[in-house]
């Protein structure tokens, strides 16, 4: 998942980068609002593409004493920080620019030079789309958007895709606010823009902070995977009944199993020994990605006491 995450982030990376100081450039010659809350826009995306980079790479150390099961779990602070910032440098700079122009409106010059840098723009920006929404897709399979989103473990993909479509929206409505400026005349609408486009990046914040902070908390694994884990107890017949299994994400390719298992009387240790080590091989043998299986043998009258 790395490698699609990387190549998504890289695509939105250099298309941003671009963007940003052509959007920028067109604002301070031309003085539209949107076009500098759309500068700002790519700016703040641009640094979270850089802070996601760093997030996977933070993610990738190996695990030491004091973090015995990695740092799998920094990608997810990092696209929590990621929301933050669209939230706070993004949306509400974005608004601010919009309020500011609504008492202190000033004319646009050159509104052409504002269509040629949204045109521009919207090429790169939708390429960008193009490239993270094909690698999204690919690590979907054939669940639906809704439910690869909710259920996904890998926060970078659709961090990159919600960015790249928040993106291109906010392209959309400074391009209308600058076509009924021209118009009309009146500056109102490009105010207008730069306040809807801040309201759109903090609405993309306010999804993708959520995102974040379930698989921050600790999100199970798939019920995919706790099925297959389930099939595996239930077809030991070493195994009377279990008591519970429970799974932790400590990372999008980090997953942690602890099961509470009854096994049969007439067991030896040895023979329980034996079954442990061969039921934690079946588990890690459902999905690479689990790493750790700790398996407690009690009865149910003593789970959870």
């Amino acid at each position: 998942m790395a490698g699609s995450s990387k190549k998504a982030i890289y695509a939105a990376l250099t298309g941003n980068s671009l963007i940003a100081i052509t959007k920028f450039a067109a604002a301070t010659y031309t003085g539209s609002s949107a076009m500098l809350s759309e500068g700002i826009h790519s700016l703040v995306d641009t640094g979270n593409q850089v802070l996601l980079l760093f997030g996977i790479r933070q993610s990738t150390k190996a695990p030491s004493t004091e973090f015995p099961f990695g740092h799998g779990k920094e990608i997810y602070f990092w696209c929590f920080i990621v929301a933050m910032l669209i939230f706070a440098l993004g949306g509400t700079a974005s608004i601010y620019q919009g309020v500011q122009h609504l008492s202190h409106s000033e004319p646009i010059n050159n509104v052409q030079v504002n269509y040629l840098v949204l045109g521009f723009a919207l090429i790169f920006e939708l390429a960008a789309l193009f490239v993270a929404f094909r690698e999204f897709n690919k690590n979907r399979g054939e669940q639906t958007i809704t439910k690869a989103i909710r259920q996904g473990k890998d926060p970078t993909l659709f961090v990159v895709v919600f960015e790249d479509a928040a993106a291109t929206l906010g392209l959309l409505i400074a391009l209308i606010g600058l076509v009924l400026y021209q118009l009309t005349g009146n500056g109102l609408y490009d105010a207008l823009a730069s306040i809807a486009i801040g309201l759109v990046l903090i609405v993309t914040a306010f999804f993708l902070a959520l995102e974040s902070k379930n698989l921050l908390i600790g999100e199970s694994a798939s019920v995919l995977v706790r099925d297959g884990i389930a099939a595996v107890l239930a077809d030991d017949e070493r195994i009377l009944s279990t008591n519970e299994v429970a799974t932790l994400h400590m990372g999008p390719d980090f997953i942690v199993v602890t099961i509470s298992a009854d096994f049969a009387s007439n067991l030896s240790s040895d023979q329980v020994e034996s079954a442990v080590t061969q039921i934690n091989q079946a588990i890690k043998a459902v999905d690479g990605r689990i790493k750790r299986v700790f398996i407690e043998a009690e009865r149910p009258e003593n789970h959870g006491t």
